[in-house]
């Protein structure tokens, strides 16, 4: 039995010192959001206890589907990397990198090069995403939707090259007999209904699925807890989403208290058991509990 975990949009606070010359671009927007209501609902309280959780069930592997800084701060690659080390080593944790992780053209460079190591893996050629993890049947496949966008907007980006090899991973795996989980910042939802927040290119997405078949996809980026389901080469596909990891006990109605899903599966025959069970607080308790215990397959 392999168990993995995901965990999603820490946000990690507090913000290091601002300049008012970083704020001279898409971050002013960033900032006056962060100081008129993330600062209360994103402020990293619980985050610590939520890890500590998170790492006493032992899991072999965790997933952090993106959105571990906010502005795009240079000081805040140093921050990300400190706090990924009390998650795992480079070699135990996956990142896909969200929108607050590319928020400018040059944040995505300062992270790649300070916690790169996360983000990196076995590949099919040059490129760096999507990357494959493998531990024992599992295989943990990180793409990349983060690009730098216009102010007010939070959308992600999922080109066809990296399309095409997605493909060709999810083939070659499939044919191999892995379970394959695909982990992504954005949801692959239909980008015309989210024009400021969906994923561009969403739709290459679900037809390298409906074509190779996968056995689960992760994602961040809602800040809910969600669970929906795609078409894949032979049935649905799960579509499984996980509430922001520092909006512990938050008030805003529209955003879950902070949580995190376990996920174990073995291989029964020619058949997979996949469990889940999903941990976080309550919303007015500092308690972490239970919330959902669920069998996907």
């Amino acid at each position: 039995m392999i168990t993995f975990a995901h965990i999603s949009d820490a946000h990690l606070a507090p913000l290091p010192p601002v300049k008012w010359s970083d704020l001279l671009n898409k971050r002013i927007t960033g900032y006056v959001n962060w100081r008129l209501r993330r600062h209360n609902s994103l402020s990293g309280e619980g985050l610590t206890n939520l890890v500590r959780h998170m790492r006493e069930q032992e899991p072999d592997f965790v997933a952090v589907t993106g959105d571990l800084v906010n502005l795009g701060l240079e000081a805040e690659a140093n921050t990300a990397w400190n706090w990924l080390q009390t998650v795992g080593a480079p070699g135990d944790v996956a990142v896909s990198p969200g929108n607050h992780d590319a928020y400018v053209k040059s944040t995505f460079g300062y992270n790649n090069e300070r916690w790169g190591p996360y983000m990196r893996g076995e590949t099919i050629d040059a490129a760096q995403f999507p990357f494959v993890r493998r531990v024992g049947d599992l295989a943990i496949i990180t793409c990349s939707s983060a690009v730098p966008t216009w102010p007010t907007f939070a959308n992600g980006r999922f080109e066809q090259d990296q399309a095409d090899r997605l493909a060709r991973i999810l083939k070659m795996l499939g044919d191999a007999g892995y379970f394959r989980v695909i982990c992504i910042h954005h949801p692959p939802n239909l980008e015309a209904r989210h024009l400021r927040l969906g994923l561009y290119g969403a739709k290459r997405f679900r037809e390298a699925v409906a074509r190779n078949g996968a056995e689960l996809v992760l994602h961040g980026h809602t800040h809910k807890s969600t669970i929906y389901a795609i078409p894949g080469l032979n049935g649905d596909v799960p579509v499984i989403g996980v509430a922001a990891a520092g909006a512990a006990q938050a008030e805003d109605g529209g955003t879950d208290p902070a949580r995190y899903n376990l996920f174990k599966i073995e291989r029964l025959g020619t058949a997979w058991s996949c469990t889940m069970r999903e941990f976080g607080f309550q919303r007015l308790s500092p308690d972490i509990v239970l919330r959902l215990s669920l069998r996907i397959y």
